[in-house]
């Protein structure tokens, strides 16, 4: 009886190569950013290498110097809104553009990482965060490199709603590119929003917005650090436009 030949052996299936434009194929990408400078370079040049890195052990470090980038920024944009004034607005101006933007970030961080779970996304809270911060910190780098050109315009004017408006033009650019870094971040981490990250980009605008009614005076000048009474943003613009159309500098 003839046996029947045995069938040929399968090779094992190969695990597929990963995707030319997936972060860390770049062995670049793989080493690590262990200081502002590094990471700020890495923010403009290399966004792929601070996904990657951001989905390592040494996460929080990371999250930690783009904090630190945010801050550090934010302050030193700051003293340029407050060379507007003079006086206190040179602390008081950069306190509060720093602490509103952390604060926004913070506020809106709970209803990212929900809107992120509902897509279906594997993506943990640790991640969130490392996208958040880096949303913050590539704002404020941006926002430094305006920092000369509005310096100009602070030394040049004493119209309190044109500076104001020059400061949001600038502010809505950064947290334009700021906003591109987290959405392709997202879809580096193979998370897939979609309408809800618009949702979610639609709020912390209005929050970022709000902050500048919230800590007013941030151009101007004031009798106290923080105002008494209750505003929302519209409101807070339509009076400060209503008080430099009369020659009174305040916000």
């Amino acid at each position: 009886m003839q046996t029947p030949p045995l069938p040929a052996e399968q090779p094992a299936p190969s695990t597929p190569p990963a995707l030319p434009g997936a972060p860390g194929t770049d062995p670049a990408e793989r080493v690590p950013i262990g200081n502002l400078f590094a990471a700020s370079e890495a923010l403009l040049r290399q966004p792929r290498r601070v996904w990657f890195q951001l989905t390592q052990a040494g996460q929080l470090q990371l999250t930690l110097v783009l904090l630190g980038i945010a801050i550090l920024g934010a302050l030193a944009y700051g003293v340029v809104v407050g060379t507007f004034t003079g006086g206190d607005q040179l602390w008081a101006a950069p306190v509060k553009i720093a602490g509103g933007l952390l604060l926004s970030g913070l506020i809106c961080l709970p209803s990212l990482y929900i809107f992120a779970c509902l897509s279906g996304a594997h993506t943990r809270l640790a991640e969130v965060c490392g996208l958040v911060a880096g949303l913050l910190a590539l704002t404020t780098v941006l926002l430094i490199g305006f920092a000369p050109v509005a310096w100009v315009f602070s030394q040049s004017t004493e119209s309190v709603a044109a500076m104001g408006a020059l400061h949001l033009a600038f502010a809505a650019i950064a947290v334009g590119f700021g906003m591109k870094f987290l959405a392709r971040g997202f879809e580096q981490l193979n998370a897939r929003f979609g309408g809800g990250l618009r949702v979610w980009t639609l709020i912390f605008v209005l929050v970022l917005l709000q902050m500048t009614a919230a800590l007013r005076p941030i151009l101007g000048t004031s009798d106290a650090f923080l105002p008494t009474e209750k505003k929302f943003f519209t409101t807070h613009w339509s009076d400060s436009l209503k008080s430099s159309g009369n020659g009174v500098n305040r916000r």
